[in-house]
């Protein structure tokens, strides 16, 4: 009796697999549910609800003014810290090396990290949105459409700096550095404060920041202002600057 050799799935099934694999494994990771869902919507009822944090929202209500910046917040734990911290561990153990020598291949496996990325996002985007409008938020629905593309160049900026940082440094060292980086781009990095009224010359810094632009590019879009070109810009040019770092200095293993 002869067998039928074992032929592999088509790739898009193999990358739709790997992607569900990802999604799934952040969803059901406790510390990465703490970074991806419970850190913004505790930014996001703590800048609404309390005076702990001062806010010039120049007329604006509190939560139109906090939700877009709390929407940019999500994006980056979920693209940044979250993807760095997974991709670092997988490199450590070896799953990295694995997978790359399977059907899947190291393009599959990368396409299955970015889909599981968008997927964690949508997840974030139902819930912050939910909560937001519970709220009393009243976004500008003309300018869903230019937040959602905003939102994914900022995805595609913080997932090559994720790799870039998970693919030179070893796995301690990228937890340590991914939540420090978050923490300081939260405070200082123009995301949830606009650029031009945080004090003395972090206003220039943070506007030639990834989250500065990511930031204002969600305020201008869900405030009804239009998205400034120059937000596009920034993003754009980090994106292309991780990219290219991340593909030369990548280590598989």
């Amino acid at each position: 009796m002869t067998h039928a050799p074992a032929v592999a799935a088509p790739a898009w099934r193999r990358v739709a697999a790997q992607a569900g694999f990802e999604t799934r494994t952040i969803l059901r990771n406790g510390e990465q549910l703490l970074v991806t869902i419970a850190l913004p919507l505790f930014l996001l009822v703590g800048l609404v609800r309390t005076s702990i944090f001062e806010l010039d929202t120049a007329g604006a209500t509190r939560v139109d003014f906090a939700t877009p910046g709390v929407i940019a917040v999500a994006v980056m734990s979920t693209a940044f810290t979250s993807q760095a911290i997974a991709t670092a561990f997988d490199r450590r153990n070896g799953v990295l090396r694995l997978l790359a020598t399977t059907p899947l291949g190291r393009g599959g496996l990368l396409a299955g990290k970015v889909l599981g990325v968008l997927a964690v996002e949508v997840v974030q985007a139902v819930v912050i949105t939910a909560v937001a409008l519970a709220l009393g938020w009243h976004p500008h629905t003309a300018g869903v459409a230019a937040a959602v593309g905003a939102g994914l160049l900022g995805t595609a900026a913080f997932t090559a700096l994720a790799l870039l940082i998970a693919g030179v440094l070893r796995a301690e060292g990228v937890l340590a550095v991914a939540n420090l980086v978050l923490v300081l781009l939260i405070a200082g990095g123009g995301v949830l404060v606009p650029p031009d009224r945080m004090p003395g010359p972090l206003a220039h810094v943070a506007a030639l920041l990834p989250s500065g632009a990511l930031g204002e590019a969600m305020r201008g879009a869900l405030l009804g202002g239009g998205v400034p070109v120059a937000s596009i810009v920034v993003l754009t040019a980090w994106t292309a600057a991780f990219g290219w770092s991340a593909a030369r200095l990548f280590r598989w293993q």
